[in-house]
């Protein structure tokens, strides 16, 4: 079974190609959902967090305070890696769960983090979404009901330059090039 890490910056459409993969009866590991499931159903996850940065971003109902946790890490490199340490490992190995449970002939992992994660280095190949950053700051502008100027900070926290993987295969997510054969085209390679 192969591993394939899809992975692309904010906006660029890595859910869209996660989707269409579902629909031709794939599997695939979202870790940004995967993550918030666990931050909240993992006593691990919410007692390391507090102990880190305290009983406030726990709510009275015991789950994790998102927009206090968010206040704290959005301009905080050292509180982002933080969050990332005790988080990571939690999702890691839920994934490799998944993984070990698939049986058809490639296993696929969301990911905006894959350098952080380790996910770069584990994948037998990376698919990059890519779309320019006008149509991703317009995107996500519509999809989260946020300034341009919040998404551009978002994507200056974004780097895929030093991924651990040579076999990077792109898709262009555009708006313009049809992503289907694409991943068709991708898919007959495996």
């Amino acid at each position: 079974m192969k591993l394939i890490a899809i992975v692309g910056g904010i906006g660029s459409g890595k859910s869209v190609v996660s989707h269409v993969l579902r629909l031709m009866d794939y599997e695939v590991y979202d870790c940004d959902i995967c993550a918030k499931k666990l931050m909240n159903e993992s006593d691990t996850i919410r007692q390391r967090l507090a102990a880190a940065f305290g009983d406030e971003v726990i709510t009275a109902s015991g789950m994790v305070n998102k927009p206090k946790l968010a206040e704290i890490i959005f301009n905080d490199k050292t509180a982002l890696a933080t969050v990332n340490g005790i988080v990571h490992p939690e999702v890691i190995a839920d994934f490799k769960r998944c993984a070990a449970k698939c049986s058809g002939r490639a296993f696929f992992v969301e990911t905006a983090l894959p350098q952080e994660s380790g996910i770069d280095a584990m994948a037998n190949e990376i698919w990059m979404v890519e779309a320019p950053e006008p149509v991703r700051v317009l995107r996500v502008m519509e999809r989260n009901g946020v300034s341009s100027g919040e998404v551009l900070q978002r994507m200056k926290n974004q780097d895929y330059s030093n991924l651990k993987n040579n076999c990077v295969r792109h898709i262009v997510n555009d708006d313009t090039n049809a992503i289907l054969p694409q991943i068709a085209a991708l898919l007959q390679r495996l």
